[in-house]
């Protein structure tokens, strides 16, 4: 069996304060409070900007020793460039102190625009370029360009982590990635499909192509803003436990909108923990 992981997408959500958040905890104690009751958190800054090896190091250090960050990769590379000519930004993005998290540096998520369609050509050039290992990343990282400065940069492994793995995840959003031929692209190259729960806005592909199954609950019935039924957090939790004959699984709840998320992270990690719930 493999390991199941349930957790938020982002921690900081003013919403949050006073009803997941205990009133009077301090901001920067959040991180800490939620990993504390969660085993993974995505970091969704690194979508729409470059953070900095301090910040990485930082949560790092605010995080339990087992805690496992997923990491979102930047939408420069997947919604600018739209996954072509991209082996500078991603050398940026790399660069920009991922390696900081050390072994807490989990998967990392390519999230698609809705408009970008299927392109055989483009999406097994991509797949072949991202890095592996800590190594791989390392090496990948080291040919940043002037965008990022030295003192931004981190191209360096821990001793000991550098033949790490470095998994990765494709959440599309564009029905024309609902082939065998997407899915057996990304079994070439050992990526997951993220099983994306939209409410039905985007495709919900529930196809396994490695050894991770990368999960994102967006909301039940209305994406964002609702949330989970304890019915429904049993289908998932019946899932999971599927997926995780086949591998690793990471859950991560996004409908942040009203509070959700974090709650039904939880419901849904103790569903998993309740060997009684088949």
């Amino acid at each position: 069996m493999g390991e199941i992981r349930v957790g938020i997408s982002g921690w900081t959500y003013a919403g949050w304060r006073g009803d997941f958040y205990p009133a009077g905890l301090v901001h920067r104690r959040e991180l800490e409070y939620a990993a504390g009751r969660l085993g993974s958190i995505e970091i969704n800054g690194s979508f729409y900007s470059l953070q900095r090896p301090t910040s990485y190091a930082r949560w790092r250090a605010e995080t339990p020793d087992d805690f496992v960050f997923a990491v979102k990769g930047g939408r420069f590379v997947t919604h600018m460039l739209r996954l072509r000519n991209v082996e500078t930004a991603l050398a940026n993005f790399f660069a920009s102190g991922v390696l900081a998290l050390g072994p807490k540096l989990g998967p990392v998520l390519w999230q698609l625009p809705e408009n970008l369609a299927f392109d055989a050509a483009v999406l097994a050039d991509f797949l072949a370029r991202l890095p592996r290992t800590h190594d791989q990343v390392a090496e990948l990282a080291a040919r940043h360009d002037g965008k990022l400065a030295q003192d931004r940069a981190l191209t360096t492994v821990e001793p000991g982590l550098g033949d790490r793995r470095v998994r990765h995840a494709l959440e599309f959003r564009s029905e024309s990635f609902c082939t065998e031929e997407a899915f057996d692209l990304l079994r070439a190259h050992d990526v997951g499909c993220v099983v994306a729960d939209t409410a039905g806005r985007f495709p919900k592909a529930e196809v396994v192509t490695s050894d991770l199954v990368y999960v994102r609950l967006h909301g039940d019935t209305e994406l964002y803003t609702s949330g989970y039924s304890r019915a429904a957090l049993e289908e998932w939790a019946a899932k999971c436990r599927d997926w995780a004959r086949e591998g690793d699984v990471v859950v991560y709840f996004d409908n942040d909108a009203k509070g959700f998320a974090p709650h039904d992270a939880e419901a849904l990690q103790e569903l998993l923990a309740d060997r009684r719930v088949a």
